[in-house]
């Protein structure tokens, strides 16, 4: 009789720790969709300044339409691809976005009028705060997504995971990217 009960404790165990594993697999997998929602909330905040960005330098960068209608179609192709839920697609037009507004800013550094433009600099320290925002964001992500998939491949929460799918990591793709800045005075 005690043999008896004694299964039926362990068989118990067994199954609460099962759900344990499975809900603690859920509770990640939300996580990570959640942190995917505040990157697309900091991307969307970028994707508003922008225009506000170029709109204020129109009026000074006439000759420079190329670079202002280059930012515009990376900024555009962004909020496209952002609708997707492609995170490869999205680090991809993402990397195209930032280096497109760093010509941008570069350019802007040679019209003397608009670098002391009171709404360029608020602009620009927005759209600086935004950028650090958008990063913390895809850490965040990623390290969620890394949480997930290690629960995943992990045992024992693997013998549950199979309604479970990892995830990507949001990912530089342009090598650009990952090389240092270089600043000259």
């Amino acid at each position: 009789m005690i043999g008896l009960y004694v299964g039926i404790g362990v068989a118990v165990v067994l199954v609460l720790y099962g759900i344990s594993l499975y809900n603690g697999l859920v509770a990640r997998n939300n996580e990570a969709k959640n942190s995917w929602s505040q990157i697309d909330v900091q991307l969307k905040r970028r994707y508003d300044l922008i225009p506000n960005l170029v709109e204020t330098a129109k009026g000074y960068m006439k000759h420079e339409r190329d670079t202002l209608e280059a930012v515009i179609k990376a900024r555009q192709t962004c909020v496209d691809v952002s609708k997707t839920g492609n995170v490869g697609e999205l680090a991809k037009a993402e990397g195209v976005l930032a280096t497109t507004m760093r010509g941008f800013m570069a350019v802007a550094e040679g019209y003397p009028d608009l670098k002391a433009n009171q709404n360029m600099l608020k602009l620009q320290e927005e759209l600086t705060s935004t950028e650090n925002r958008v990063g913390f964001a895809r850490q965040a992500y990623n390290d969620a997504v890394m949480r997930l998939n290690n629960a995943i491949e992990q045992f024992p929460s693997s013998l549950f995971a199979g309604s479970f799918k990892r995830l990507e990591y949001f990912e530089v793709e342009a090598p650009e990217e990952r090389k240092a800045v270089k600043v000259s005075f």
